[in-house]
């Protein structure tokens, strides 16, 4: 059975060849997703069914897609179509990280559709229908530590010393431009991966230079999900929002979960662009409804008393020369339970 996910870690070229060992025609002039569906289209012609795994983003009119993290959940030709009825039955929601069989499309279908669901959130389906909602579950203080030390690396061992991080930390590093905050959210993924391999570690990405995210993406053992800063605010709050998602689909499974995001400010600057203007604006420029949702994101972070926890780790930017940062970084102050300071 062919494996999507096997298919999008290769590159260009590797792909270009076997879509030449199946006969697909024109597949040197074809980006990427494009060459990857006419694959699974040969493929399903030939052989049958195909294995898919994805994240699911429901939509409006009751079914969705099973989106990539390879492309940062952006929509493509090789999404996976799911039904409303496989929705219902399951009791699935965007987040979910859904696998199973599929099939190719029919006559004046799009896209890929599944068929048997196989496993939600790496369990058995049937597992979904007894979790309780994230909104549901008792936040708890951290009560476990997360152990940062490394070999080699000072700033991860004076954060265990100082300012020692748990599961379920809501945690705010505050830094002014150039004071190496992103190489410290870069150790701290670092010893996550090393020290604690049952964690689900998670590397956001908002408005950041796209070399800085292949860097992050080589060193870093975890999901890297990035929007650049050449981007649209849209694509910034549709990135994050299924990344809190996905975490909070884990946390019911009773998973420990870490989401490093870099930055916050940039995320709520997002957040201000695509809000409707309310007629009431703070000092700054930003709308007063603007920080409700960033809030709600930093806020998700918790332990968990049934089981399960989810830590944020955001950098927050001062002294930029900008009103609005300082504005934002005032209204998340104190609502973390551990601030950094770099200077």
């Amino acid at each position: 059975m062919l494996d999507i996910r096997a298919l999008k870690e290769m590159n260009i070229g590797e792909l270009t060849q076997v879509a030449k060992d199946l006969g697909v025609e024109g597949a040197a002039g074809m980006r990427k997703q494009e060459l990857i569906f006419k694959i699974l289209e040969a493929q399903t012609k030939s052989s049958g069914l195909i294995f898919a795994e994805g994240v699911l983003e429901c939509l409006p009119d009751g079914f969705g897609f099973l989106r990539a993290p390879e492309y940062n959940y952006l929509p493509g030709p090789d999404d996976i179509y799911v039904s409303p009825s496989q929705i219902r039955r399951f009791d699935l929601r965007t987040g979910d990280t859904v696998s199973g069989q599929v099939r190719q499309p029919k006559d004046g279908e799009r896209y890929f559709a599944l068929i048997k669901v196989e496993a939600v959130n790496f369990e058995p389906p049937e597992v979904t229908r007894t979790k309780i909602f994230f909104d549901n579950l008792t936040p708890l203080y951290p009560m476990e530590r997360l152990k940062l030390e490394l070999p080699g690396d000072m700033s991860s061992r004076v954060m265990d010393l100082v300012t020692p991080m748990g599961k379920g930390q809501r945690a705010l590093i505050v830094a002014p431009p150039r004071t190496g905050k992103t190489m410290l959210l870069q150790s701290i993924a670092h010893s996550v991966a090393k020290n604690h391999p049952e964690v689900a570690l998670i590397v956001l990405l908002i408005d950041e230079r796209p070399e800085e995210v292949t860097d992050m993406q080589r060193s870093v053992q975890g999901e890297v999900i990035s929007s650049t800063f050449d981007e649209p605010a849209t694509r910034h709050v549709q990135v994050a929002e299924m990344v809190i998602e996905k975490a909070k689909r884990l946390v019911e499974h009773k998973k420990d979960v870490v989401i490093l995001l870099d930055s916050i400010t940039r995320l709520a600057r997002a957040y201000n662009t695509v809000q409707p203007p309310s007629g009431k604006v703070l000092s700054g420029g930003i709308d007063a409804n603007a920080l409700h949702r960033p809030k709600r994101f930093f806020g998700a972070a918790r332990n968990i008393e049934e089981g399960g926890s989810l830590t944020i780790i955001s950098t927050a930017l001062v002294d930029t020369g900008s009103r609005m940062d300082d504005v934002i970084f005032e209204e998340f102050k104190g609502t973390g339970n551990s601030e950094i300071h770099l200077d």
